[in-house]
C-alpha cells in the first residue's frame, strides 16, 4: 500500500503514460481490492487532466474497474461505474470521437449476468458483438464472445451459445495458448454450456483442462483457482449424482471454500454458490450413510450452509431474484431429507413463484423445482394427484429444451412409476418402464464425442462470420 500510494503522488507530477502501465501492471498482480484501489487512483488521475487523450483513458480505466467490481461481487459499484463510462463517452463523442464500446458492454453483460438479469444481459450482448470490428484487441472479442454465449445459454438459445463459446476456444488457444489464463477463461464457460446442454461428461473434462491451466499459472491460494474448483465440483456432482461417488466433488467444493475464506471475508458474496454446492453434496452423501448419528450431523451441516448462502444470497440480491429462488429450492429438497415435509412444501412452492415470475413458465430452472416438488408429494405426502401433474409438466418442459434424451427425465420418470405403483395403475407401470428402456439406449448414444476438445480445434468460420451470422439472427447489423 505505501508503494502503490507513494507511485501515485509520482505518477499525478509526471503525468506521463508509463504511470498509466505502471497501475496497469500492478493490476493485474495484485488481489481483487488492491485491483481496485489501483483503477481509482488511475481514474483519479485522469481526471487531473481535461484532454482527450485522458478521456479515452478514464474509459479504459473504467472497463478495468467494472470488471474488477464484478469479480468482487459490488454489483452496486459496477452499476456506478459503467454510468461513469458513459460520461466519459458522451464527452469523446461531443467532440467528434468515438471509443469502442465493446468491451465496456461486455463487462456490463457480465455485471447483469451475475445479477441474474438475463434479458438484459441478452440486449447488452448484443450490443457488444455490434461493437465488434476488424483491429479490435483479439482479448475484448474473445472476452465478449464468452459473454454472449452465457447470455444465449440462459436464454436456451443454445446453436448460438455453441457457435459462440466454441469459436472464442479456438480464438484464445490460437492466439494466446494453451496454458493461458485467456483460455482457461473460455473453457470455463465452454464447461458451463456442456453442462447446460447435458453433456455433462465432457464438462467434467473441460472444467478440470481449466483449473489445470489456472493452477500452474496462479498457484494454489487464488480466486481464479477457487472458481474453477467450485465449477468442477459441481459438474461433478451432477456426473456422479446416480452412482452416489461424491468424494472428488466435496474435495473441489472444500478447495474452493478454503482458498475463498483465506483470501476473502467469511461473508463475501463469492462464498454462496461455494456453499451451496458443498451443501448438496453433503445431503447426498448422508442420505446414502446407513449411520443415523452421521446421517443426522451432516444434514444440519447442509442446512447450515444452506441458510448462510441464501442469507448471502438475499443480502446481494434481495428476495425476488434466480439465485435467491435456487437457495430456497435447495432448502426444500433439503428439508425433505430431513422429514420436515411442511417447510420442504414451502421452500419449494416459494422456488417456483420467483423462477415463474422472473423465467417464465416453460425454464429448466422452472422444471427442476416443480421435479423436486414432484418427488416430495409422490414419495413423502402421498400427494398422487398432483405429484402427477407436476411431473408430466417438468417432463413436457425437459423434453421440449434439451430432447427426449435429457438426462434429468430420468428422476421424474422412476417417479412416476413409483406414483403408478402405488395407486395400482400397472398399465402406466408398464407404459414408463419401456419409456425409461427407451430413454436408457437414447442416453448410450447420445454423445459419442469422446474429447470435446477436439471439437475446437479449428474454426469453420472467420470471427466476423461468427458476429455477422449472430447478428442476422437477432435481425441487426453491425458496424462494417
Amino acid at each position: 500500500a505505501v508503494l502503490l500510494h507513494s507511485r501515485i503522488r509520482c505518477c499525478s507530477k509526471r503525468k506521463s503514460h508509463s504511470s498509466w502501465l505502471c497501475f496497469r501492471w500492478l493490476s493485474f498482480r495484485c488481489r481483487l481490492s488492491d485491483a481496485e484501489k489501483v483503477f481509482l487512483s488511475c481514474l483519479q488521475l485522469c481526471t487531473l487532466h481535461d484532454e482527450m487523450l485522458h478521456w479515452f483513458r478514464a474509459v479504459e480505466c473504467c472497463v478495468r474497474l467494472l470488471h474488477v467490481r464484478n469479480g468482487n461481487c459490488k454489483y452496486h459499484l459496477g452499476e456506478e461505474t459503467f454510468k461513469l463510462a458513459q460520461t466519459y463517452m458522451d464527452k469523446l463523442s461531443k467532440h467528434g470521437q468515438q471509443a469502442n464500446k465493446a468491451a465496456l458492454y461486455g463487462e456490463l453483460c457480465a455485471l447483469l449476468f451475475a445479477k441474474s438479469h438475463y434479458d438484459e444481459a441478452y440486449k447488452w450482448c448484443i450490443e457488444a458483438m455490434k461493437e465488434i470490428t476488424v483491429g479490435l484487441p483479439v482479448k475484448v472479442v474473445v472476452d465478449v464472445l464468452r459473454q454472449a454465449s452465457k447470455a444465449c445459454v440462459v436464454k436456451r438459445e443454445f446453436k448460438k451459445a455453441e457457435q459462440l463459446i466454441k469459436h472464442a476456444v479456438y480464438l484464445a488457444r490460437d492466439h494466446f495458448g494453451s496454458k493461458h489464463p485467456k483460455y482457461s477463461d473460455t473453457l470455463l464457460d465452454y464447461g458451463f454450456y456442456l453442462l447446460n446442454v447435458d453433456n455433462i461428461c465432457q464438462s467434467v473434462a473441460i472444467y478440470q483442462a481449466a483449473l489445470d491451466i489456472r493452477q500452474s499459472v496462479f498457484g494454489g491460494k487464488n480466486i481464479h483457482v477457487a472458481t474453477a474448483h467450485e465449477d468442477l465440483a459441481y459438474s461433478s456432482y451432477v456426473h456422479q449424482y446416480s452412482s452416489g461417488k461424491f468424494d472428488n466433488a466435496l474435495f473441489h467444493a472444500e478447495r474452493a471454500i478454503g482458498i475463498i475464506t483465506h483470501i476473502l471475508p467469511e461473508d463475501h458474496l463469492l462464498l454462496a454458490s461455494s456453499k451451496r454446492v458443498k451443501a448438496l453434496i453433503l445431503e447426498e452423501i448422508a442420505i446414502d450413510c446407513h449411520n443415523k448419528e452421521t446421517e443426522q450431523r451432516l444434514l444440519q451441516e447442509a442446512h447450515d450452509l444452506h441458510l448462510s448462502s441464501l442469507q448471502l444470497a438475499k443480502k446481494a440480491f434481495g428476495e425476488f431474484n434466480v439465485q435467491t429462488a435456487k437457495h430456497y429450492g435447495n432448502l426444500g429438497r433439503l428439508y425433505q431429507s430431513m422429514r420436515k415435509f411442511k417447510e420442504a412444501e414451502e421452500m419449494h412452492i416459494k422456488a417456483i413463484q420467483i423462477k415463474e415470475q422472473l423465467l417464465g413458465q416453460e425454464d429448466y430452472e422452472v422444471a427442476l423445482s416443480v421435479g423436486h416438488l414432484a418427488s416430495l408429494y409422490n414419495y413423502d405426502m402421498n400427494q398422487y394427484e398432483n405429484a402427477e401433474k407436476l411431473y408430466l409438466r417438468s417432463i413436457a418442459i425437459g423434453k421440449k429444451l434439451f430432447g427426449e434424451g435429457y438426462s434429468g427425465l430420468e428422476y421424474d420418470y422412476r417417479g412416476l412409476i413409483k406414483l403408478y405403483n402405488s395407486i395400482g395403475n400397472y398399465e402406466k407401470v408398464f407404459e414408463y418402464h419401456n419409456v425409461l428402456s427407451n430413454w436408457n439406449r437414447l442416453r448410450d448414444r447420445q454423445y459419442s464425442v469422446t474429447d470435446a476438445l477436439e471439437d475446437v480445434n479449428t474454426s469453420p468460420q472467420s470471427t466476423e462470420e461468427v458476429v455477422q451470422s449472430f447478428l442476422i439472427s437477432q435481425n441487426v447489423e453491425g458496424p462494417s
